[in-house]
């Protein structure tokens, strides 16, 4: 009798375990093959900016490997903090399993984010954050390093008395503080040869007017730095408008076919390209496998490349500055 209780207590024990295992196999093969919702709010989807077509391009690409449904809601504007943040309330009220963001002011949309958390939603930053960790992942360049990057190259195309000016994009955004924070890092003791700091509200039109007065306000100015696409390519565009290439340097961040071509021009010396295809794509697959419950990073370095007139026509480089081919 006593045997007998102890082989059904064994055998109880065993067929628990069975049904654990086989819930949990169940639960995570579910998982696995469920179709998850996402929205993705980027600062724009502007189609005359590479790096944000570029970008969304990935996001597309991998929701379409994953199975996964994607929607995109994007401002007209990249600096359109209040029309994102009623893009952003609008995608909390569709409960998707996770929201994809990329910020475009440092706390503007905390309050928001907040709420999309207390709603059980999924975050994922791709490309910049904000002010308090509200995210679940963090899909991003190394900003800081960029921008060093950056730095270090400029001050070989220097010496101790070079004048130098800093187009930007969005005062306050995280890329901008920290693109600029490593720039002048990289310049090391030439970073006190920084006489100015502007602003484009990343508009080409006002990246080059901007230049323009820099140009006319500084006459002894020999760099321009630009923080991503449309100051890069707006200060270079006034440079070249000017046929002032040959006086005044112009290095950036973020590349585009017409970066490119300035730069074969002799306008751009140096770009630091950010792997924006690829920051996309891999935006999306980590986050499904975060819903999934397999392993991920809490933050994701997409990575980035100095890019210049020696470099740009190795196979390596020309696979980064035709973005299709990013992921290779």
């Amino acid at each position: 009798m006593k045997k007998r209780k102890q082989w059904l207590m064994l055998v109880g024990i065993t067929l628990a375990v069975c049904l654990v295992s086989g819930g949990m196999l169940y639960i995570r093969q579910k998982n696995y093959s469920k179709k998850w919702s996402l929205i993705y709010i980027p600062k724009t989807e502007d189609g005359t900016n590479d790096f944000w077509t570029s970008l969304i391009s990935g996001t597309r690409m991998a929701a379409q490997e994953c199975g996964a449904s994607l929607e995109i809601l994007a401002p007209e504007r990249e600096q359109d903090v209040e029309v994102q943040n009623r893009l952003l309330k609008e995608a909390i009220e569709k409960s998707p399993d996770a929201i994809l963001f990329s910020p475009s002011s440092f706390d503007a949309s905390d309050e928001l984010l907040q709420k999309a958390k207390e709603k059980g939603i999924k975050i994922t930053f791709i490309d910049s954050y904000t002010e308090n960790d509200i995210q679940d992942m963090t899909v991003a360049t190394d900003n800081l390093e960029a921008g060093k990057q950056l730095g270090e190259y400029a001050r070989t195309l220097l010496n101790e008395d070079s004048r130098i000016a800093i187009v930007s994009h969005v005062k306050g955004v995280s890329t901008a503080i920290e693109r600029e924070q490593g720039f002048r890092e990289g310049l090391g003791d030439y970073n006190k040869n920084v006489v100015d700091v502007v602003y484009c509200n990343s508009q080409f039109d006002k990246a080059s007017q901007l230049t323009e007065e820099l140009m006319e306000k500084y006459p002894d100015l020999e760099m321009i730095a630009g923080m991503n696409e449309y100051s890069s390519v707006g200060a270079a565009r006034a440079v070249q408008k000017h046929d002032m290439e040959g006086k005044i340097q112009v290095v950036g961040v973020d590349s585009s076919q017409e970066a490119v071509q300035l730069m074969e021009k002799g306008v751009f010396k140096g770009i630091v390209v950010q792997k924006a295809f690829k920051m996309g794509y891999l935006g999306v697959t980590e986050t499904v496998r975060m819903l999934q419950g397999k392993p991920y990073d809490e933050n994701v370095n997409s990575g980035c490349q100095l890019v210049t007139p020696e470099n740009m026509y190795s196979s390596e480089i020309e696979k980064l500055i035709f973005p299709f081919n990013i992921l290779k």
